[in-house]
């Protein structure tokens, strides 16, 4: 299991567009990825999971993976969010 804490850069935050963006990229990979903000954990694969953290440009989250390819996972989420889509 893999977790690393990353910043929301883009300037709107993980609204619809690029919450789906984020979730087609995460659904790539085998492993189970979570993120968690403010005590609440959500199965990222979810649109309606992301969505419902509310989270704004700025905001710090914790992805998790756990999986065969969860390094491969945290990486390519984690260069999807600093592109800021």
């Amino acid at each position: 299991m893999i977790s690393r804490n990353i910043t929301i850069k883009n300037s709107l935050g993980l609204y619809a567009r690029p919450a789906t963006y984020f979730i087609q990229k995460a659904n790539t990979y085998k492993s189970s990825i979570w993120m968690i903000k403010d005590d609440r954990r959500i199965n990222a694969k979810s649109l309606l999971g992301v969505l419902s953290l509310a989270i704004a440009s700025g905001s710090t989250v914790t992805l998790t993976a756990d999986g065969p390819d969860e390094a491969e996972a945290i990486s390519g989420l984690e260069l999807l969010v600093s592109s800021e889509f």
